[in-house]
C-alpha cells in the first residue's frame, strides 16, 4: 500500500493497471482490425493531402487562407489572430489535424468496451495536449509578440511566477491572491450563528433580515468535497444572503475536513451526523413540521438519498427537494467515471489506507486532468510564457481550498454509488433495507449546468427517469460551480425551464432543448419563485437556536469547521 502512494504521487490518483488495462484491449482489438487499420490508413492520407493543399494555399496567399480544420468549439487555444500567419496556421493546423485522426484511431474499434475506449481516447487527447504548439514560447505567436514588445521581460516574470509557485507547492501554501478572501472576512460573511455542532458537521442558522418569512425554513446541504461557502461568497454573489432577503429562514451544513481519526465515517455517518440531525435541529429551533431542502452536488445525492429513506419511514418533515447539479443515477456520470472500475477503486483503496483519506492535492490533479486545457495549461501560459500577474477572485480562492474525503466514505461512495449505481436501481440500503427514489413524493426543483464536468446535465436529468412526482428542471448556462453562482445582475446568463406532473409522459433531453424557451438573467429568482409557491404565509423570524432544547448558539458565523487544513 506505501508503493501505491508512491506511484499515486506521479499519477495524480490514476491506477495505471487500470490505464494500461484499457490501453491493450484498444491495441489488441486494433491489431486485429485490418479493416479499421485501412480505414485509419485512408484517413491518414486524406489530412496529408488536405495539409499539403493548405500549405499550397499560404503560398499564394499569405493573408490567412482558409483553414482546413476547425478547433471544437470549447477549444479556445487558437482564437488570437496570430494564429492565422505563417508559420503559425501551419502548427495548429498540423496539431488539430492529428489530434482528430488520433480520435478517429480511439474510438469505434470493434470490440473495445465503451469504458476503455473512452478511457483510452481521453488519455490519448490528454498527452497530445502536452505537445500543442500554444504550450511553446517559440511556437506561440501571441507569445513571440509578448516577448519581442517586452524585450523578454515576460519570460522574466513568467520565471518569477514559477518560482513563486513551486514554494507555494513545496510548503503547502494557498495560491498568491487567496489570503485576501479569508472566511469570515471576505466571503462566508452572511452573519449568522453555529447553532449545532457534532464530530462531522456545524449547522449555521443565518440572521433574519426581513420582518417576516416563509414559516418553511430553508435547509442547505452542500458537497462535503469543498467547503461551504461556495454558496456564500462575496455578499453580491452569496446564494445565502439572496435567500434571506427574499424573506427566507436559512440553515446551512458546514462540513468537517476529515482528518486520520474520521477514516471510519462512512456515507450513513454522512446520512445522521449530517443530514438528518440537521434536520433535527432546524425543526426543534423553529418549531415548524417541514422545511425545504436544498443539495448541492453530492449534498444533494445525500439528500436524495435521505429524503427517500425519510418517505420511506413516514417522516414527511422535508416539504420540497432542491438538487444544484447533483446526480442519482451514475450511468452517464461524465468524465469522472472513465477510470472508476474495480482496479481503480482498488488503487484509490490501497492509496488512502496510509493516510485514512484521500489527500485534497490528489483530488485537485484528478479535477485539474479533466480540465487540462482550462485549469492548466492556459494558466502556465497566461502566467509563465506570457508573464501575466496570477488572478485571484472569490470563485478561485474558494476552489483552492479544497477538504479531504474519508477511507471508508468515500470506498463505499464510490462503490455503491458511481461503480454499481446502487441508488438508481434500488439497491442502496439505509437501516438495512433499501431506499428507491421512487418514494419522494414532494415536489422537487432540479438544477443542471451546460458545461458540467462533474455532474453533466443530462447525467443530473436522468432524475425523470426515477422519479414519481412533480419535477421542475432548470438547466443554467456555465459550469458545475460557476453555473450556480449566478447572482441576478450577473453578465451573460441565460437558462431554460419546464415543469414535468407526475401524470405527464417523459420529455427526452433532446426534446426538452428544442421545446424549452432561453430566457436571460439568473436562475436564482425562478428559485425563489418556485419555492414561494410551495410555502406558507410569511410569519415573524424564529429564534436563534433553541438553548431549551440543546441547540444553544456556539459562535458567529462561519463557524470554526470551515478553517480546517
Amino acid at each position: 500500500m506505501g508503493l501505491t502512494a508512491q506511484v499515486a504521487r506521479f499519477t495524480a490518483g490514476l491506477s495505471p493497471i487500470a490505464l494500461a488495462g484499457a490501453w491493450s484491449d484498444w491495441a489488441m482489438h486494433l491489431a486485429t482490425s485490418p479493416g479499421k487499420q485501412g480505414q485509419l490508413v485512408v484517413k491518414a492520407g486524406q489530412k496529408v493531402q488536405r495539409l499539403a493543399s493548405f500549405l499550397s494555399s499560404c503560398a499564394f496567399r499569405p493573408d490567412a487562407p482558409e483553414t482546413c480544420i476547425r478547433p471544437l468549439p470549447q477549444d479556445r487555444r487558437f482564437d488570437h489572430p496570430g494564429w492565422r500567419t505563417w508559420p503559425y496556421n501551419v502548427l495548429s493546423q498540423s496539431f488539430l489535424l492529428t489530434q482528430q485522426w488520433w480520435h478517429n484511431a480511439t474510438t469505434d474499434v470493434r470490440g473495445v468496451t465503451h469504458q476503455h475506449e473512452n478511457a483510452v481516447e481521453f488519455a490519448s487527447r490528454q498527452v497530445l495536449d502536452v505537445f500543442s504548439p500554444s504550450n511553446f514560447a517559440w511556437t506561440n505567436p501571441e507569445v513571440v509578440q509578448r516577448t519581442v514588445a517586452t524585450g523578454g521581460m515576460n519570460l522574466v516574470r513568467g520565471w518569477q511566477n514559477f518560482l513563486s509557485d513551486w514554494h507555494r507547492q513545496v510548503t503547502g501554501a494557498p495560491p498568491e491572491g487567496a489570503e485576501n478572501f479569508t472566511p469570515g472576512e471576505a466571503v462566508a460573511v452572511t452573519p449568522g450563528k453555529v447553532v449545532y455542532r457534532n464530530r462531522l458537521v456545524e449547522l449555521i442558522q443565518y440572521d433574519p433580515v426581513t420582518e417576516k418569512v416563509r414559516p418553511e425554513p430553508v435547509l442547505i446541504v452542500p458537497a462535503w468535497i469543498m467547503k461551504y461557502y461556495i454558496l456564500d461568497l462575496s455578499p453580491a454573489n452569496s446564494l445565502v444572503r439572496y435567500l434571506t432577503e427574499q424573506g427566507f429562514t436559512v440553515f446551512m451544513i458546514s462540513w468537517k475536513n476529515p482528518d486520520a481519526e474520521d477514516r471510519t465515517l462512512g456515507m450513513d455517518d454522512y446520512l445522521k451526523l449530517g443530514m438528518l440531525a440537521s434536520v433535527d435541529a432546524v425543526a426543534a429551533i423553529t418549531g415548524e413540521p417541514h422545511l425545504h431542502a436544498i443539495g448541492y452536488c453530492l449534498g444533494g445525492t445525500l439528500l436524495s438519498i435521505a429524503a427517500a429513506a425519510m418517505s420511506r419511514d413516514g417522516d414527511d418533515r422535508v416539504a420540497t427537494l432542491t438538487l444544484l447539479a447533483a446526480q442519482t443515477d451514475f450511468t452517464e456520470a461524465g468524465e469522472l467515471t472513465l477510470f472508476i472500475n474495480e482496479s481503480e477503486i482498488k488503487f484509490l483503496e490501497d492509496m488512502m489506507w496510509q493516510k485514512g483519506y484521500l489527500d485534497t492535492q490528489q483530488m485537485a490533479g484528478a479535477f485539474q486532468i479533466l480540465r487540462s486545457n482550462d485549469l492548466v495549461w492556459s494558466r502556465m501560459i497566461r502566467q509563465y510564457l506570457m508573464g501575466e500577474a496570477p488572478h485571484m477572485n472569490d470563485l478561485m480562492a474558494w476552489n483552492a481550498d479544497a477538504t479531504r474525503m474519508p477511507y471508508r466514505m468515500h470506498s463505499e461512495y464510490l462503490h455503491r454509488l458511481f461503480l454499481h449505481n446502487d441508488l438508481a436501481e434500488g439497491r442502496y440500503e439505509v437501516d438495512g433495507k433499501p431506499v428507491v427514489l421512487s418514494d419522494i413524493r414532494v415536489p422537487v426543483f432540479l438544477v443542471g449546468t451546460e458545461r458540467d464536468h462533474v455532474a453533466p446535465w443530462r447525467s443530473v436529468y436522468k432524475f425523470h427517469l426515477t422519479a414519481d412526482t412533480d419535477v421542475t428542471f432548470l438547466l443554467t448556462n456555465g459550469g458545475h460551480n460557476a453555473g450556480i453562482v449566478s447572482e441576478p445582475g450577473h453578465p451573460h446568463r441565460r437558462y431554460r425551464m419546464f415543469h414535468a406532473s407526475r401524470d405527464d409522459t417523459y420529455v427526452d433531453p433532446g426534446r426538452f432543448m428544442e421545446t424549452a424557451p432561453l430566457r436571460d438573467g439568473s436562475w436564482w429568482p425562478a428559485l425563489v419563485a418556485w419555492l414561494n409557491d410551495h410555502s406558507g404565509v410569511p410569519v415573524g423570524p424564529p429564534r436563534m437556536g433553541a438553548p431549551d432544547a440543546g441547540y444553544a448558539p456556539i459562535c458567529p458565523a462561519p463557524g470554526t469547521y470551515v478553517f480546517g487544513r
